[in-house]
Formats: C-alpha cells, sequence, structure tokens
C-alpha cells in the first residue's frame, strides 16, 4: 500500500504529521499531489479545536493547488500533469436545500478539509468536476487563493452593492483585502477601509484602495473622528472582515438609514453581540451573514487569472508540511507582518 504524509487531528487541539495511505481514485476522480496548501484562520483553526465542520479524525485544509497525478477511467476534461485548484465543497443534490436551489445549505455539505480529506498532505483525491485547470501565469501559491476569492464572490452576490454607495469596511486579514479588491471593482462610490495594521493597509494602497484609516485601538475615538469628518451621513454598505463583535457592535453608528451590515469573518462560536434592536427596527439595517460558497470558483478564478485580484504580497510565511504546527500558531495569532501561511507537502524537482 502506498503511503503519504498529511496532517491528522485524531482529536480537538492534537494533531500530528504522520503516514497514511495514499486515497484510491473513483472513475470520476482525479489525485491531484499538492503543491500549496493555504491555511485559513478562520476555519483551520475553529477546526483545530473542535468547532466549524470538525470531524474527527480530519485531515484538514481546503485551499490546495497542484498537479493531476492520476486520473479516473471515467474522467475526459483533465490529464496528468495538468495544474489545477478544486473547489473544496461537495453536495449531495438530492435534499431539501438542494432541491431549492440553495445549495449551500445542502443538509449533507461535504467539504474537503473541513469535514472530509483535505489538502494538508501529499495527496487528495477531488471529483473531476470539481477540478479547475489553471493557467501557467498563475503560480500554485496564488492559485490557492481561489476558494477565499470564491467565498468573496459569494459574498458580493449577497450583498449587493448599488450604483453609488458608499461601503465602510473594518479589518484587512487575507479574505478581506480580496473581498475589498471585488469592492473597489463593484458599484460602490467609494470603499473606505479602517485597519488596525500598517503595512495591510500598505497592501491596500498598492492594490489601488484610495481611502485608508489607520484603527487605533487605545482610542477608537481617533479612527471615528476620522470616520465622521470623510462621511458625515455615514456609509451605505458597513463590512466587518475581523470577527470582533466590539468592533461589530461600534461600526453600527457609521451606517446611513437603510444601511446593509455585512459579516463576512467567522463568528467565534459563543460569542454574543449585543445590539440595540429598535436602533436597528428604526434604520431599517439589514443584517447580511455570509459563510462559504457554492458554485464559485469559475468566476473567482477569472478574477485572478486577469490580474483584477491580486495576491501576491498576501503570502508572507512559506514552510514545509512538517511545520504544520508552527503554521497554524502564526496564522491564529495574525497581527502585523502575518497574512497568509502556506504549506508545501511537495515541492518543485
Amino acid at each position: 500500500m502506498e503511503m503519504m504524509r498529511a496532517n491528522v487531528y485524531d482529536r480537538a487541539g492534537h494533531c500530528e504529521v504522520t503516514k497514511v495511505p495514499v486515497p484510491e481514485v473513483k472513475p470520476h476522480q482525479v489525485l491531484i499531489k499538492v503543491m500549496s496548501c493555504g491555511i485559513c484562520k478562520g476555519a483551520d483553526v475553529a477546526l483545530a479545536a473542535g468547532g466549524f465542520l470538525a470531524q474527527f479524525p480530519l485531515l484538514n485544509g481546503h485551499e490546495f493547488a497542484g498537479y493531476v497525478c492520476k486520473v479516473g477511467q471515467d474522467v475526459k476534461t483533465l490529464k496528468e500533469g495538468d495544474r489545477v485548484t478544486a473547489d473544496n465543497t461537495v453536495l449531495c443534490g438530492d435534499c431539501y436545500y438542494c432541491r431549492k436551489d440553495q445549495p449551500l445549505y445542502c443538509e449533507n455539505f461535504y467539504s474537503l478539509g473541513c469535514n472530509g480529506p483535505g489538502g494538508f498532505a501529499e495527496y487528495v483525491v477531488v471529483n473531476a468536476d470539481k477540478v479547475f485547470p489553471i493557467s501557467d501565469n498563475l503560480s500554485f501559491n496564488e492559485a490557492i487563493f481561489a476558494e477565499p476569492t470564491a467565498c468573496a464572490v459569494h459574498s458580493m452576490d449577497r450583498v449587493q452593492v448599488q450604483f453609488g454607495d458608499d461601503v465602510l469596511v473594518y479589518g484587512c486579514g487575507p479574505t478581506g483585502i480580496i473581498l475589498i479588491q471585488l469592492l473597489m471593482h463593484s458599484n460602490a462610490n467609494r470603499v473606505v477601509v479602517c485597519g488596525p495594521s500598517q503595512d495591510k493597509l500598505d497592501i491596500l494602497k498598492k492594490y489601488g484602495c484610495k481611502e485608508t484609516i489607520l484603527m487605533d485601538r487605545n482610542d477608537p475615538g481617533v479612527h471615528e473622528a476620522k470616520l465622521r469628518e470623510i462621511a458625515p451621513k455615514g456609509f451605505d454598505v458597513l463590512v466587518d472582515t475581523t470577527a470582533n463583535v466590539d468592533v461589530m457592535e461600534s461600526m453600527i453608528k457609521f451606517g446611513k438609514m437603510g444601511a446593509k451590515f455585512m459579516m463576512f469573518a467567522m463568528p467565534h462560536a459563543g460569542a454574543k453581540w449585543a445590539i440595540d434592536p429598535e436602533y436597528w427596527y428604526l434604520h431599517e439595517i439589514q443584517l447580511i451573514p455570509t459563510w462559504a460558497q457554492t458554485h464559485c470558483f469559475g468566476r473567482a478564478l477569472e478574477y485572478l487569472e486577469s490580474g483584477k485580484v491580486q495576491v501576491k504580497d498576501l503570502v508572507t510565511h512559506e514552510m514545509d508540511l512538517d511545520d504544520y504546527d508552527k503554521g497554524i500558531a502564526l496564522a491564529a495569532k495574525g497581527g502585523p507582518g502575518t497574512l497568509k501561511v502556506i504549506l508545501h507537502p511537495n515541492y518543485e524537482k
């Protein structure tokens, strides 16, 4: 039996890079040799603690790219050697929500790297219809951003920015920076970003964001005064990418009447958010949570391949799969100088 290295959680909080069998390829599947796999601060950190969709034992990693190295007998659209990334979602197509054309709410939702074997391994098996070829112009490190970009595309579908809308975004982690670029290409009149790390705001400036404000965590009144100065009437769309309930609570006052409030980041399980329901009622504020995606990979790759969404500067750390513990600790801590941590189960020869 052929074996491979993989990061395996046998229970919450405990994982080990160990040897496991290389997965078998069914007729409708392909085997991908994983070259790059990104750590998702939201999902992977939550999964490590036993939250989100975790089912143990778990082989995590849902942002991956590599080479097709084996093709099932029924697959005609892919061949060995193809450079690819893959949509991690697997949907049943037959449950109540799938039949209502709401596949994201699939009652049998299956996600490679979340509740099924994922990409923190030398090889991963994927259904061929979920595999997307990438051009030679897109590196494997860039291609792993197809999944977070797809999530951002889904969020754009949900929030429906209107012509002339003023948008305020709090936070600028890697997926937030991707979403902000999509907002910059949208109908928005202006996109203002308030974030706590100047180095990340500088990346956004490099990518064309014209209005950024450094968040003062010690004295929020400083950045809030600047926001009031540049937008006395407030904003039509508020976007939180921090998952911090205190930050979310402080944002509400910057919404115009009828504003939309989008929760883009994954909140911590059990977190409590105190709101004034009368304020929301009288201002007709719309709450729009967004998570994951389905059927958005094609559009995500178009944005990456065209360069409309840039991600090269988001990769701040690269390491071998054996250094998974170090990588997940870096991603969980975050802060200045840390955006996307990428692990390499395999290397180019």
